[in-house]
């Protein structure tokens, strides 16, 4: 028996595969921010399926790259390996700050050397900037 390759694949994992997020949850957080088109509709669901010659539009923070689906991919691969899955015939578009999407990654919490241990309320502002706080 042999195994057919399947004709679509769910967006999340392509543009893992292809190397547009680091991880699948940071593939799947691009698309639940609404930072993919796909052929010209926004995609709502990590589930949307994608198949080869569609149209995809990612903004990944001041960068919107513009591809279209080559292949699907089998496995996260190297980078050349990647590269084959898409083609960019529009060069990679520079946003300014007003049509930036947000960082996928929280800023690091960083603090004057020799500030000492943080207080009882610097650890309560910490916690409430990072969404760490229960009470709201």
């Amino acid at each position: 028996m042999t195994a057919e390759k399947p004709a679509s694949e769910r967006i999340d994992k392509w543009l893992w595969f292809a190397r547009f997020g680091k991880t699948r949850a940071l593939a799947q957080k691009l698309v639940e921010r609404g930072q993919v088109t796909l052929n010209g509709a926004k995609v709502k669901k990590t589930s949307a399926l994608v198949r080869v010659g569609d149209r995809i539009v990612v903004v990944l923070e001041t960068v919107k790259r513009s591809v279209t689906v080559l292949g699907l991919g089998e496995r996260r691969g190297p980078a050349e390996e990647a590269r084959q899955l898409y083609d960019e015939p529009v060069p990679k578009e520079k946003l300014n700050s007003e049509q930036a999407a947000l960082p996928l990654y929280k800023p690091m919490l960083t603090r004057e050397r020799g500030a000492g241990r943080p207080t009882k309320k610097d650890r309560r502002d910490i916690a409430r900037e990072f969404g760490w706080d229960d009470e709201g």
